[in-house]
């Protein structure tokens, strides 16, 4: 079982510590499917998920958010027709926080 799963977000303030390069690579193989894209200095997990229509997606989408709202931690969502987008990153910080990788990994449990 995915260790990740059993873990709750942390409250995160600003000048929280993003994780390390060693941090997030020991962590990578619970999230093999996400990857890390920087833009602006800032990490991001992306992973897009692909569905039969726009109503499996969009109730994708809406499962997520509830999750977000459950942990009071949010995503970017991009809904499409077939295909939800989900990018996890702590804006506090500007950075990549267990929190993310932890989301991440409960998106996966989702689909």
């Amino acid at each position: 079982m995915n260790e990740l799963l059993t873990k709750k977000c942390v409250p995160c303030k600003k000048g929280a510590p993003r994780l390390t390069p060693d941090e997030l690579a020991a962590m990578r193989p619970e999230i093999p499917d996400w990857e890390v894209r920087e833009k602006d200095g800032v990490q991001k997990l992306h992973k897009a998920f692909k569905f039969k229509n726009f109503a499996e997606a969009l109730a994708f989408a809406n499962q997520v958010g509830e999750l977000a709202e459950a942990e009071y931690h949010h995503p970017t969502i991009v809904l499409d027709w077939g295909r939800v987008e989900v990018i996890w990153t702590t804006h506090k910080i500007k950075g990549l926080h267990e929190n993310d990788v932890v989301m991440a990994a409960r998106t996966d449990a989702l689909s």
